[in-house]
Formats: structure tokens, sequence, C-alpha cells
């Protein structure tokens, strides 16, 4: 189970559990809550058209060189079409398949997989580079055709890679990316990154005490549109064009302001199996504590002990956003009342 941090642990000629160098190592990245790099899977095109304007957006349209597999850096307008000539995507037969109509799913298989590498703000982008660069000759070199570009323009630096599904040599063996390949090429980009000689670290986030789940990229971008707008004083706000409100987040408000009128459980709704597994990541870490101070490594038991008094309270979206919109009415509440003019008084 992913949350059973005791399993890592090894029994000793006494039959004591013991842990080794490396489970050590990784509690300290965990209690010292060492970066977290992500890898996901962004999606994958079915078809070279798709293909071709995935390229070029990660391009950034010619502006940005693209490494391929060969070692070779290709930039420019055409050097999409050049990786897509180049793969023969042309010939794999699945695109050629019906398109499904509107509102029905895509059966047909995807010609490559979109990933991206990333590690929170700081980072430096050469390492990032160096490590997706060994992570991709790792896992793709003469199997799957593969291309990567580095992205700047956001506070993380991140690597996009595509990869083609086809083996090479192989007729007929594609890749399959499934959720226990990306546990461990999370694993390895982190030791990787390592290697580069920064911190990161690769492990559940139940593990680390965080419940929230990750929300889509499109819905990240808006979000972020969103705050660094209301980050904004209330005269530059005046001057600009506020951004669309989010459809996905405008629903999850609108049922939590309707729970919030009506006094309903609904905020509540998913909270006691969140507590359940926090209860289970708890347990864990106590045993690990137990395990460590056997072992003689109290000072990392007591860091363990604080890493549990730090985890944060168990909340679920909905009343995490009816504590923002709380915030928020109080803080315009202060607002209103600091610009009204004082009343005079009456003698």
């Amino acid at each position: 189970m992913a949350l059973d941090i005791v399993s890592y642990g090894r029994r000793g000629p006494s039959g004591t559990l013991r842990f080794g160098a490396a489970q050590i190592a990784q509690i300290q990245r965990t209690v010292g809550r060492a970066p977290e790099v992500m890898v996901k899977v962004s999606g994958g095109g079915r078809d070279v058209g798709g293909v071709d304007a995935h390229l070029r957006y990660i391009g950034r349209h010619g502006k940005l060189p693209m490494e391929t597999d060969e070692g070779l850096t290709l930039q420019g307008r055409g050097a999409a079409k050049e990786i897509v000539a180049d793969w023969q995507l042309d010939l794999c037969k699945s695109q050629y398949k019906p398109r499904p109509v509107e509102g029905q799913k895509d059966t047909r298989a995807k010609l490559v997989h979109n990933l991206v590498l990333s590690m929170p703000a700081g980072t430096p982008p050469e390492k990032v580079a160096a490590a997706a660069r060994v992570f991709a000759r790792e896992n793709f070199a003469l199997q799957y055709r593969y291309a990567m570009v580095l992205h700047t323009d956001q506070a993380h630096p991140h690597v996009h890679l595509v990869v083609k599904c086809e083996h090479e040599f192989e007729p007929g063996k594609r890749l399959y990316i499934r959720k226990a390949t990306l546990r461990q090429w999370r694993e390895q980009f982190a030791a990787v990154m390592r290697e580069q000689g920064v911190a990161a670290n690769a492990t559940p986030r139940r593990v680390r005490g965080q419940i929230r789940k990750p929300y889509r990229d499109a819905i990240h971008h808006r979000l972020r549109t969103l705050r660094t707008f209301g980050e904004l004083s209330t005269g530059e706000r005046a001057k600009r064009q506020p951004p669309k409100t989010s459809t996905f987040m405008r629903g999850k408000l609108d049922s939590v302001l309707q729970a919030l009128r009506s006094g309903s459980r609904a905020l509540d709704a998913g909270q006691k199996a969140m507590e359940g597994t926090r209860q289970e990541a708890v347990a864990d870490w106590r045993a690990t504590a137990d395990i460590l101070r056997k072992q003689g490594e109290g000072d990392l038991a007591a860091q363990v002990d604080r890493f549990l008094v730090r985890m944060p309270a168990v909340q679920t979206d909905a009343q995490r956003m009816a504590e923002r919109w709380r915030e928020q009415a109080r803080s315009r509440a202060l607002e209103h009342s600091s610009q009204e003019p004082p009343r005079q008084q009456t003698r």
C-alpha cells in the first residue's frame, strides 16, 4: 500500500525491523519537505495533425529549440514537421480510422504520449533540462522516438517530452503508461535530479499529509490568472479587463454558497474518508518513528514527530472554498466600512 512506510523496512538478524540507508534518506527527504518532482501525462496526439500542432505549441512556433533522441537540436517554424516526417507517423494506421462524432470518446490509438517533467519554482532550469535528458535516454532511447523542450516562462521550470508510442524495432509493441509506470518514473526523475545536485523527492501526497487532488492544467491556468488579477490594487484592476471565470470553479462555488445558505452538511461530504486516510498515514509515521528510535536514529524520529504535528488539517475542497469565501466577505466588509465617510455627531 502506498501509505505503508513501515513496509520499506527489513528484518535484521535479530528479527527486529530496521531501515536501510536508502529508506532513511527517503524519510529524511520527506520530513524535511524536499521539493517534490512532477511527472504527468498531459495528453497525446491521435493523428499527424494533432502531433504537429502540439510540437509547434511546445516549441512556441519555432522560438524554442527542440532536442531529439538523436541528439539534434531543431528550431524554427519547420521543426515540428521535420520531426513528424522523421518519425514516419503517417504510416501509423490507427489515425485513419473514422473520427468519433462530437460527444463520443476517441478510441483511436495514440501516436504519441505528451509528458511533462516539472520541478518547483527556484530550481535551476538547466538542471531540470539535464535531468530530463537523462530520464528520456534511460527510458526510451533506441526504443521509442522522442523530442523535448524546456519551458521557463512560468515560475516552475518544466520540460515537455513527446514520445512516439510505437516501438522502433519490434512491430506491434507499444508504450503503455499506467499508474505504476508514473510512480516509477517520478522516483526515477527525482533520483536523476539528485544526481544533478538538486534536492528532490517523489512520495504520494497522502504520505506528506496532502489530501487535495491537483486540478487539470487548464483549471490551474485559469485559477492562476484569477489570483493574479485579484492581487492587483483597486486602481490597477479598474484599468484591466477581468479574466473569464472558470466554469468548473464557478459551479463548485455555486454549490458551496448554496450549502452555506441552506446550512446543509454538503461541505463535509468526503471528509470522513479523508480522515480515515489521514489516520492510516499518521499510524504509519508513528510506527516509523518507533523503529527509528529503536535503531538509534533519535534525531530523525524527533523530526518525524514534528512533521506529524505540522500536518495541515483535513479539509474538503468545499470546506476550503467556504473558508476563503468567508475571509473575502470579511475583507470586503472592512474595506467598505473604511471607505465610508465618518458620521457627523449632532449636539
